[in-house]
């Protein structure tokens, strides 16, 4: 049976002054991840190593993201983290500096076993 999405959340992060990437990465991972709560696998006793993640990060520099570090943040889950062209950066001509804002989607996908299945 092929994989089944079970729960897409999105997040926003940001890092105020250090343009780091990574950082505001992060943080939108764990807003996305603060909105959801997957009880299933204890309800029906499956195993959460099995679940596929991915997370899909949307910043100004996808290159400035370390992926590693990003799914380094997930709890659960065989975790793939993808970086593409997004987000924002603000810019603050006055102060000189740039305002890193990340958005991310995060699905988890699992293999239903046809027991559950109709």
């Amino acid at each position: 049976m092929p994989l089944q999405r079970i729960i897409l959340e999105m997040g926003t992060g940001n890092d105020l002054y250090g343009e780091d990437y990574t950082k505001a990465a992060n943080r939108a991972v764990q807003d996305a991840l603060h909105h959801s709560s997957i009880s299933l696998f204890r309800s029906l006793d499956m195993d959460s190593s099995q679940m596929q993640v991915n997370v899909t990060v949307g910043v100004q520099q996808p290159a400035a993201v370390d992926t590693d570090a990003v799914a380094a943040t997930l709890p659960r889950g065989q975790v793939t983290v993808t970086a593409v062209k997004g987000g924002m950066n603000l810019v603050d001509e006055e102060h000189g500096t740039v305002t890193v804002i990340a958005t991310v989607g995060v699905e988890a996908w699992i293999d239903i076993p046809a027991r559950w299945q109709q």
